[in-house]
Parts: C-alpha cells; sequence; structure tokens
C-alpha cells in the first residue's frame, strides 16, 4: 500500500481551534498558553481538536520546526538547572533570539498539579519579552517528562521561539526519554555531589552531548575540576552516541555567568556539525517514529483501564495479586484475554 492511501486528510478545525491556530503563529503567548493547555487535556474533545492543531501546524510551519534548536537539561536535583536556564536564556535573548522553557515538574499525588512551579525560581526570565516559560506537571510519566511535552514543542516553534528548553524532573538515571524529543541533551551535575559516576549511572551518561559541571566558582573550584576530570576519563571507553560528535565537557557557574557563552557556542558546534553530516534531520525522524511507538502504548494502556467490562476484574486480580494468591504475570495473561480474546495471548 503506497504511502499517499494510508495518510488521511485532517478534518476541519472548530472555529475556536483555527482561531487559536490563527494567532498561535502570529506569536501571541495567550494563544501559546492555551494551545499547550489543550493538547495536556485529557478530554476527548479536547484530545480530538488538539491532533488536528497538531496536525495542521506540521503541515504549514515547517520551515519553523526545521530552524528550531531543542535543547535538554537533565540532571540531579539540586544541580542548578533552573538557576542554569534562567542565566542561559538571558544570554540567548541578548543574542536576539526567542527562547521558550518548557519546565516539567513532579506530579502531587493529591492534586496532580506540578509540586514546585519553576517560574518562582525564574522570576527575571519570565519577565522577560523575549522568553516563554510553561511548567507542566508530569503526572507520573516516566523519564522525566510529560506525555504532551513533544506536541508542546511543536507549538513553540510554530510560535516563532527559536530555542526550546526542556527541562526534566530530576529524577534519576530513569529521564533519558527526553533525548527522543530534543536535538541536544545537556546533562547539568553540581560539583559536589559525592560519587557522581555511581549517582548518576551509565544510562543517562550515554545519551547526553554535553555534560555540564554547574556552580563552578568560589571554593568548589576545585571539586569542580576533580568531576570534571572523572567525567573526561570515564567517556573514553563510552561508545559515542554519534559518530560525528563526541560529548564534551563544561564548566560552568550560573552565579558568575563564566562558561555561559562558552556553552551555547558548543551548542551551536555541535548543531553546525549535525547538519554538515546530515545526521540532524535523521535524528529528529528516529525521535518522531519512536514518539510513534509511546503514544501507542500509551492509549493501549489507557484503553485497557477505561474498559469499563474489566473494572471489576481490575480490583479482584489486583487483591489476589497483593495477597500473593496471584502471580503478577499470570494476573497480566488473564486480564488481556478477557481485553483481546483468549486466542491473542501467549
Amino acid at each position: 500500500m503506497s504511502q499517499r492511501h494510508l495518510v488521511t486528510v485532517t478534518p476541519q478545525l472548530a472555529p475556536n481551534t483555527q482561531m487559536l491556530y490563527d494567532q498561535l503563529v502570529k506569536g501571541d503567548r495567550a494563544s501559546l498558553a492555551r494551545a499547550i493547555t489543550l493538547v495536556e487535556s485529557t478530554l476527548k474533545t479536547s484530545k480530538s481538536e488538539s491532533r488536528k492543531l497538531i496536525s495542521l501546524i506540521q503541515r504549514n510551519c515547517q520551515p519553523r520546526i526545521k530552524d528550531s534548536f531543542r535543547i535538554g537539561l537533565s540532571g540531579p536535583p539540586g544541580a542548578g538547572k533552573s538557576t542554569f536556564i534562567e542565566v542561559f536564556g538571558h544570554h540567548l535573548t541578548n543574542s536576539g533570539l526567542k527562547v521558550a522553557v518548557l519546565a516539567v515538574d513532579p506530579s502531587s499525588t493529591r492534586t496532580g498539579g506540578s509540586l514546585l512551579g519553576d517560574k518562582t525560581r525564574m522570576t527575571e526570565l519570565s519577565r522577560n519579552p523575549m522568553a516563554y516559560i510553561r511548567g507542566s506537571p508530569n503526572r507520573g510519566y516516566l523519564g522525566g517528562v510529560a506525555r504532551s511535552t513533544n506536541e508542546a514543542i511543536l507549538l513553540c516553534e510554530a510560535a516563532g521561539y527559536d530555542v526550546v528548553l526542556v527541562e526534566t524532573v530530576g529524577v534519576g538515571q530513569s529521564e533519558y526519554l527526553v533525548a527522543d524529543m530534543v536535538d541536544a541533551l545537556c546533562l547539568i551535575l553540581p560539583p559536589a555531589g559525592g560519587d557522581e559516576l555511581q549517582g548518576i549511572k551509565r544510562g543517562i551518561v550515554e545519551q547526553c552531548d554535553a555534560v555540564v559541571i554547574n556552580k563552578c566558582d568560589g571554593d568548589l573550584i576545585p571539586a569542580a575540576n576533580r568531576v570534571a576530570a572523572e567525567y573526561t576519563s570515564a567517556l573514553k571507553f563510552m561508545t559515542p552516541k554519534s559518530k560525528h560528535w563526541r560529548t564534551k565537557i563544561l564548566k560552568i557557574s550560573s552565579k558568575t555567568n563564566e562558561g555561559i557563552d562558552t556553552t551555547w557556542h558548543t551548542l551551536q558546534e555541535f548543531k553546525e556539525t549535525m547538519i554538515e553530516n546530515n545526521a540532524f534531520q535523521e535524528r529528529r525522524s528516529a525521535q518522531q517514529k519512536a514518539w510513534m511507538w509511546q503514544y501507542i502504548q500509551h492509549r493501549l494502556v489507557e484503553s485497557f483501564r477505561q474498559n469499563t467490562d474489566l473494572r471489576q476484574k481490575h480490583v479482584a486480580y489486583e487483591a489476589l495479586v497483593s495477597e500473593g494468591s496471584l502471580n503478577p504475570g499470570v494476573a497480566a495473561d488473564l486480564l488481556l484475554a478477557d481485553f483481546w480474546g483468549k486466542d491473542r495471548v501467549l
């Protein structure tokens, strides 16, 4: 079957959504906020309209999307990610670039909202007319990012933002999922966090394109030099993520602004290198395929949990598993057999 027959025509947008799109592409901040709220919504009608909106953006805003630069910022809590973004964001806006910050925070188990709220830690940048900051609860979604972060990036690009910074939750080694939605991933580390290589683990280090040692000022300079040396040595034994780029070790101070310009220059060098070797768009294409399967996985689990016929069985099997009467794998097979049909479950 040809690709032409696989692609369906995007349905007509609702009048309100069409108006939202028209204002969004003009760079209206309020419209951008409403659009992100739309893609974050779990309401069935909102999901339908958000898919139409995203499809329209991907069809009509390709020049903006291709020219943007997506940068992921990961690292342990206390590394100074938000402080770095405050300083780095001002550096970019002073260079004439529009910057969007998507800060993903842990969710409250009671309200479902963000626990921290990054705007309270980026007070100056949040008042900068060239910058836009959006905090989103991850709602327990693994990988350090929210389920809708990928769409939020597209919305920011459609609104004319040149650089999109994605700050992850900061939960540890599981948050490398952000690597599947950004062009460059920076791992931000504090200089005095103990055994860094053991604490951060190999998984996230292998995914990053730059390791940024923050807080390199005052009495912490010797510790920063030691951590930089440790990572420089460790990276020699790791296979590079790309054959065109080796992970750089950078030392910065968000307090004195030292190394901020070098960090941006390094990231620009990374982008230019990847574009010259046709690897920039290849990475984005691979990411799109990866997220297609992420959405499939999420929707399957969602459909399974919302199946009214299985709701009572969920509770019953959970009780049996909790008391040790039934193996979790067997319980899963039984529930899936009822969901899909006994002949479709191994």
